[in-house]
């Protein structure tokens, strides 16, 4: 919505009654469901926090698939729309179709190729949307050297400067983890045989142009197969891959498909984008070697759960983009640009098609020519949610934290380049509205009525206005609204300090170190802030570029944040945020070792071993621990008594484990459940005490 992308357009106050900015109240809401409206409605409380940096807008973030099957792939209006919506990265040929499709003849053997879908076209489309093209290389029936060949075409032959490439496409789904949907005609389908085949499609590649980024296949984080060793393997495809590959890439491929029992789960998964992504950077780092830290992270397809053509798909989009982007992802790929119909469905009133894209193809069922999707290039409710994004946020732009107070209440925002603010409420409520009460932290807004954009429930259009205030807003229910808040004292920026580096981390402390802003003026001082789940707070603040942030508690995940100060009060942009988790007492009577001894996707087996490394016998033990997710949960358990509360879990012993000597060590385990990335507990009470964890 950023009036320098492009104008917008403030209608009359015909529109201010349709986006809701009467005394529409709601009374209080919890998880289960919607809330019932009133007058004496309490408002909504949601926070932004300037000083809590997160990732900034990437520039090729906001992207979408296209295929080989989509006859209308070069058309002007497809890449008009693409254009429209601010799509700047375009993946192709399509999913699996890649490991089939040879880019030579344009044609791929057993599967359907529409005319006028060749390479060259997708470029010209590519071109007049004013994106960057992603390439898949085809790994299931392809070769090197024909890959290689695509490169010199593309970027020698034609100039087409084509950076991204990606080798194959989810292989692990080549039937060694026993289901079969991709294309793979190696004898041996293992992790290693694809690890060493981008090693050689890398080399291959990069000979003829070595600016290319070669992307390849992992496995999202609690998504299958995720965790699972297969037989004949020494580890995960995860771990064998960048094990051997890891020197050879530039990026890691991620797809995402959460699912959802319905549209209220399907909602509640863009809260798994944070874990997902730290977890894979985790494994990038322990297993590709040296140097890793230049490996980016890109999700090339994503789609919603529930609602895919619907207000579900579009308030999911919006979420998982900002949510992914701000966690460090370089660019998100919406699966896909046209899918065609499926079973029909109605939700909030709004006629779904289950059609995986973002615009319309026109098609009918096939048992049932009666039924239509709109005609040809309809957009869809995701695409608008999109469309909203694109003008939402510009590349460069920093996402900062928001905490709402309300389940069914979704919040984002981005800090623009010349210091003003944009807000992106989301109201996950499908019957109900809300009215939110905003404040800001590190952020003064101006009185001025802001400028509002809100899509909603069964709209084909963004409406544009200018309504409420910075202060407070009213959400339709089913709605995305974006406001542009400006800044109320308009003044030149300091330059934001780095990123702090975070070292000598305890169970309730840890060291902060940073680098001064460029030419910060004399008397400037650091504002020192750490987050947690919880929210944030002032950790301290000094002229120097270090600081000891204290009064933290064990396990748990913090992130901390930087701003320069200078003396006229005014303050930079927050640093991008280091996240770090605390560990445990260092010194204590007992030692735990908990670890994932066998996962199979959605569960896995927890074994802990309990040492006593004091002096004295234990008589009689109770040990508890809390699922770090709320998508986790216990299953069953051995040697000893468990019970769980939610997340809670506790074991006491048996009577034939009770008593515990120094030096001695009790083994139980447990079966945990997972239905998202699986994060083990950090941390582990004896007899009510934290101890130290090995």
């Amino acid at each position: 919505m950023r009036t320098g992308r492009r104008r917008l357009a403030v209608v009359t106050a015909a529109w201010l009654g349709v986006a809701g900015l009467g005394a529409v109240g709601a009374g209080t809401a919890g998880a289960a469901g919607p809330r019932a409206a009133g007058a004496d409605a309490v408002p909504v409380a949601v926070t932004v926090d300037a000083h809590a940096g997160l990732g900034t807008v990437p520039p090729l973030g906001l992207g979408a698939n296209d295929a080989v099957w989509d006859a209308k792939l070069g058309t002007d209006a497809t890449s008009g729309l693409l254009r429209r919506a601010g799509v700047r990265m375009m993946r192709y040929p399509g999913g699996s179709y890649a490991d089939i499709y040879h880019w030579k003849d344009n044609t791929a053997p057993g599967g359907y190729v529409a005319p006028g879908t060749d390479f060259d076209t997708f470029m010209a489309s590519v071109q007049h949307a004013g994106a960057q093209p992603i390439v898949i290389a085809n790994y299931g029936t392809g070769t090197a050297q024909e890959a290689a060949d695509w490169v010199r075409y593309a970027n020698v032959t034609k100039r087409y400067h084509a950076t991204y490439w990606e080798i194959g496409n989810e292989n692990y789904g080549n039937g060694h983890y026993g289901s079969n949907w991709e294309a793979d005609d190696h004898a041996d389908k293992s992790p290693t045989a694809y690890a060493n085949g981008v090693v050689e499609y890398a080399k291959a590649m990069k000979a003829v142009d070595p600016t290319v980024r070669i992307g390849a296949v992992l496995t999202t984080p609690g998504n299958w197969p995720d965790g699972i060793v297969a037989d004949g393997d020494s580890g995960t495809w995860n771990r064998t891959v960048l094990s051997i590959a890891g020197p050879s890439i530039d990026f890691a491929v991620l797809h995402w498909y959460p699912g959802g029992s319905g549209a209220a789960d399907a909602l509640s998964k863009p809260a798994q984008a944070v874990d997902i992504a730290e977890l894979t950077r985790a494994q990038i780092t322990r297993y590709a070697g040296a140097g890793s830290g230049r490996i980016g992270i890109a999700l090339s397809e994503l789609n919603a759960g529930a609602g895919v053509n619907t207000q579900p798909g579009a308030l999911f989009a919006a979420d998982a983009y900002l949510s992914l982007w701000a966690a460090g992802v370089f660019t998100v790929d919406w699966w896909d640009l046209r899918n065609g119909i499926d079973k029909v469905t109605t939700v909030a009133g709004q006629t779904d098609y289950n059609d995986f894209g973002l615009l319309s193809s026109g098609t009918c069922l096939k048992d049932d020519p009666t039924v239509c999707e709109p005609a040809a290039d309809t957009p869809f409710a995701p695409y608008h949610a999109l469309e909203l994004l694109g003008s939402f946020a510009d590349p460069g732009d920093q996402l900062v934290r928001v905490t709402t107070g309300d389940p069914l209440v979704h919040a984002h925002a981005v800090r623009h380049r010349d210091g003003d603010l944009s807000v992106l409420l989301l109201n996950e409520d499908p019957a109900s509205a809300r009215t939110v009460s905003l404040s800001y932290a590190g952020y003064v807004p101006s009185p001025d009525r802001p400028v509002v954009s809100t899509f909603l429930n069964g709209a084909s259009a963004i409406a544009h206005g200018r309504a409420g205030t910075a202060g407070g807003q009213t959400l339709p229910p089913y709605s995305l609204t974006a406001i542009e808040v400006h800044q109320k004292f308009s003044r030149t920026l300091p330059p934001a300090p780095s990123t702090p580096v975070v070292s000598a981390v305890t169970d309730t402390s840890a060291s902060a170190a940073w680098t001064p802003a460029p030419r910060a003026r004399p008397g400037t001082v650091y504002e020192v802030y750490v987050q947690d789940a919880a929210g944030s707070r002032l950790a301290g603040t000094t002229p120097g570029t270090s600081l000891v942030v204290t009064g933290l508690r064990a396990g748990t995940r913090y992130t901390v944040t930087v701003v320069a100060t200078e003396p006229n009060g005014a303050s930079s942009w927050s640093s991008a945020p280091a996240a770090f988790v605390t560990g445990t007492p260092s010194v204590s009577t007992c030692a735990v070792h908990l670890v994932d001894a066998s996962d199979w996707g959605n569960g896995y087996v927890g074994s802990v071993d309990v040492t006593n490394t004091g002096t004295e016998p234990v008589h009689g033990w109770t040990l508890g621990f809390a699922f770090p997710r709320p998508w986790e949960s216990f299953g069953s358990g051995w040697n000893a008594t468990w019970s769980a509360d939610g997340v809670s879990v506790t074991a006491s012993n048996v009577d034939w484990n009770a008593d515990v000597a120094p030096g001695a060590t009790v083994n139980v385990g447990y079966v945990g459940n997972y239905a998202g990335p699986n994060v083990l507990p950090t941390v582990v009470t004896f007899n009510g005490a934290v101890f130290t964890s090995r």
